[in-house]
Parts: structure tokens; sequence; C-alpha cells
């Protein structure tokens, strides 16, 4: 599958380059009679997409989406689905310059020596432009998701350089997320990522931070042992997210601080059903879901391309200095939160599907 195609019974497999003429994926294995709209599609697109606010990319993008296959009259056939958004505005002019040399922190350098030649225009495939596929497909998989179980993704900026919301997370909804263009709950503490933001990009720089997950009403019961574990497979689907360096589900790293007396969650009856009566583990025992609210942080970089001098070599490897040139976002935290959700969408629906293979008297 070379790397480009995602999940086991509701698949994608994505395709395109950032200057290139289109990006989109072919969604596979999508349940029939699910009512999609492209004007649906759009909305979460326009969440993501470049030019949305004084601290994003000045590069202007449609991202009009088009679903050429497998929906008939509103609602999906069960045979695939073909979502495409053609490139309309990029200049790979501002590329020229430096085609030749390998960009710090950027897949230039990988790329080449794995397949031989690059892309040099806007990164080619490895661009974040690719997740725009990813985020047409999340939405199918968040509408199915909502209507057969409930399950709703709030994820939100936690956190932007050492600037960090103390947020409770299961009291967050939608409209608090897109309250303000940082998309932090805390309107107080937004202003504060903002003004950073804004400073960093003054000085031709860019800052990174931490985007919390959070999955709502996911039911009990999702996930497959040993290696597809419901934890595993988020964690991979979020570090495949480009510039995404670090993912901790539950307590993370910080329960690592405690002793096992403070951290097990202990389990009561609520309503007739078996919950617990803290979350240390973030939703999931032994890479099942256990009923309660997944939750998890993922780390974005610093974007890469910046406006500093730094040093840096060419293909025939002398030493040279590189000024990079195009339009990049400052920080990508605010138009990663739909890709974000996006992935995680991509995740449940597979295991959702997985599970009712495996159990014919699974109610739901």
């Amino acid at each position: 599958m070379a790397g480009n195609t995602f999940g086991h019974l509701f698949r994608i497999t994505t395709f395109g380059e950032s200057h290139g003429g289109a990006v989109g994926a072919v969604v596979d294995g999508c349940p029939p009679g699910i009512e999609i709209s492209e004007e649906e599609i759009q909305v979460e697109l326009d969440r993501r997409k470049p030019g949305q606010s004084k601290i994003t990319t000045p590069r202007k993008e449609a991202d009009r989406i088009k679903m050429l296959s497998g929906v008939f009259q509103g609602k999906t056939t069960g045979t695939p689905i073909l979502l495409i958004a053609y490139n309309e505005e990029f200049e790979s002019d501002d590329y020229l310059n430096f085609k030749d040399l390998y960009r710090p922190s950027h897949a230039d350098y990988t790329y080449e020596a794995k397949y031989g030649l690059r892309d040099w225009r806007g990164s080619g495939r490895a661009s974040a432009r690719e997740t725009l596929a990813r985020v047409a497909a999340g939405v199918i998989a968040k509408k199915h998701l909502k209507q057969t179980l409930g399950i709703e993704f709030v994820s939100y900026v936690e956190q932007v350089g050492s600037i960090r919301a103390d947020i409770d997370f299961n009291k967050v909804t939608l409209s608090d997320v897109e309250s303000n263009i940082i998309r932090c709950p805390d309107k107080e503490v937004a202003k504060k990522m903002i003004k950073l933001i804004e400073s960093v990009r003054n000085e031709g720089d860019s800052i990174g931070g931490v985007i919390r997950g959070v999955i709502k009403n996911v039911p009990v019961g999702l996930g497959e042992p040993v290696f597809d574990k419901l934890s595993a497979d988020l964690g991979k689907a979020m570090l495949s997210i480009n510039a995404v360096k670090g993912f901790e589900i539950g307590s993370g790293f910080e329960g690592t601080k405690l002793k096992g007396s403070q951290h097990n969650d202990e389990f009561y009856i609520k309503n007739n059903k078996i919950r617990t009566r803290t979350n240390n583990a973030g939703g999931i025992l032994g890479g099942i879901s256990n009923g309660e609210t997944i939750y998890f942080r993922v780390a974005f970089k610093p974007v890469s391309t910046i406006k500093k001098e730094q040093d840096t070599v060419s293909k025939d490897k002398q030493q040279e200095k590189l000024n990079a040139a195009g339009r990049h976002d400052p920080c990508v935290l605010p138009r990663a939160v739909p890709i974000v959700d996006a992935m995680g969408a991509l995740v449940i629906i597979d295991h959702y599907l997985r599970h009712k293979a495996q159990n014919y008297n699974y109610e739901r």
C-alpha cells in the first residue's frame, strides 16, 4: 500500500501534492445510506484551509471539494467515494532559488534519499496540504458515528509555546472551540496565544504547541488485541499528521509520577452502567474502549519554514545559506484542530465496523 492508505474496513487512500493539480482521497468500505453533501464537507475544510485568519498563512485556497463517485441522491452507496479538491492558488517560483538545497527540518533530504528525486515545489507529497483529503474523509466518518452512536469529536488548542490553558475538557463544546481564531476555549488564554504567535511571526520565526484531542460518547468494546489496540491506532493516526512529534493518552507522562493507588480508575455503578470514578486511562483499558471519554494530547513542532537565515547544504554537498521564501503559517495549531478530529474519526469508525463484523449480536 506504500503508506498512502489508512484503515482496514473503512479505508482511505490519499493522493496529490501541494503544487500539483489536485489533492484528494478515495474512501472505500463506507457503509451505504449515509446522508452527506459537499456543503457539509466544506464546513470542515473551511476550518482547515489557509488564509482564514491573521495568524495563518496568507496563501488563499478555496479548497472546494467535489464528490465524483460513491454518492447518489445525497446518500453514500457503499461503493468507493472519490473526494477531490483542485489546487488553484500556488506560486511554485517561490521555491526555485532553493530547489537544490535541503531545507532544515523538512523532508527534502529524506525524500530524495528514499526515492532518488523529489518534488521541490512546496514540499510535494510531504506538504501538509495532503491533510485536506483526511479532513474531507473524516467528515463522512464523523457523520456516521454521530448518527449511529452519538459520538462527538471536540479537539482544541491547549498550548502554544509555554502558554497553556487549564480547561476541563469534559465541558468543552464546539462553539467554545470556534469562539476565537486560535481555537482555544479559554478566551483570555487565547488572547495571549494570539499575541505570542503574532510576535513570533513578526520576528520571521514560528512556534509549536499542543492540541488536546477529545472523543465523547464512545461505546464500550472498540479496539483489538494486541497490535491494533485503539490507543495504538490513535497514536499512529496522530503521529502520521505533518509536524506531530509527540502523542500521549490519558494521564500520559504525568501518570508516571503517581502511585498505582492514585492512578487506578476505580469502578462503580451509575444508572445501571459500569463506570470509572476517575479517567486516568483516557477511556481505554487494554487497548479497548471502556465507555469513558477518550482524551489525548498531540504535540506539534514549530513550522519548519521560517524567514530567518539558516545553514544548510546543497545536493552536491556544498555548505550554503538558506533564506526561505513562500507563504507559511507561523503556527500550525489552529488549522490542525480539524485534522486531529478527522484522524480520530477515521480510527473510531474503522474499529466500530470491525467490532460489528466480529460481534453478530452487537446491538449498536
